[in-house]
């Protein structure tokens, strides 16, 4: 069975914790409780082959961003996550993307792209259009799904496990062998 580290990453109040509790146990976080780090473990069948996910649910707030660096060297897939209520959110993933690749170093990096809250749409500010727009220019799936009814939690980690097993993040080789 493949383990597979995945990591949520997106600006506070985004619902990473309210879309991972969601996939992981099937309940609907209703109040916000902001999240410094939590770790969850499930396994899942993706195209018939069983497979574990670690997922690390980040912290949104600027005070933990320097956390973030660890979070991302030590992970493998990205979920990407913005508020499709919120377009300042929208904006912010931008720079953790650019930190996502710094960090990796290298440009084809196994994530996906998603617009949370789509049960909110009256008060949408980020259209499906940006958000499938951003998705292509970065490579990427795009996915909007709503943790409170449900609506494309699970193909959201089905999504990055599919992304992992096809570009997979190499680790280089160290420079030196001892004999």
């Amino acid at each position: 069975m493949r383990e597979y580290k995945v990591v949520v990453l997106g600006s506070g109040g985004v619902g990473k914790s309210a879309l991972t509790v969601k996939f992981v146990s099937g309940t609907f976080m209703e109040k916000y409780d902001p999240t410094i780090e939590d770790f969850y473990r499930k396994e899942i069948q993706v195209d018939s082959a069983p497979s574990v996910l670690e997922i690390l649910d980040t912290a949104g707030t600027e005070q933990f961003a320097s956390m973030r660096d660890l979070y991302i060297k030590n992970s493998q897939g990205f979920v990407i996550v913005y508020s499709i209520t919120s377009i300042q959110t929208y904006q912010d993933i931008k720079t953790m993307k650019d930190q996502i690749q710094r960090v990796k170093g290298v440009d084809r990096i196994p994530m996906i792209l998603v617009g949370n809250k789509s049960d909110l749409e009256n008060q949408r500010e980020v259209s499906p259009s940006e958000g499938a727009s951003l998705a292509q220019y970065w490579g990427c799936p795009f996915l909007e799904t709503s943790a409170k009814s449900t609506n494309n939690v699970n193909e959201v980690f089905i999504e990055i496990v599919r992304e992992m097993n096809s570009s997979p993040i190499r680790k280089s080789q160290g420079c030196c062998a001892v004999l």
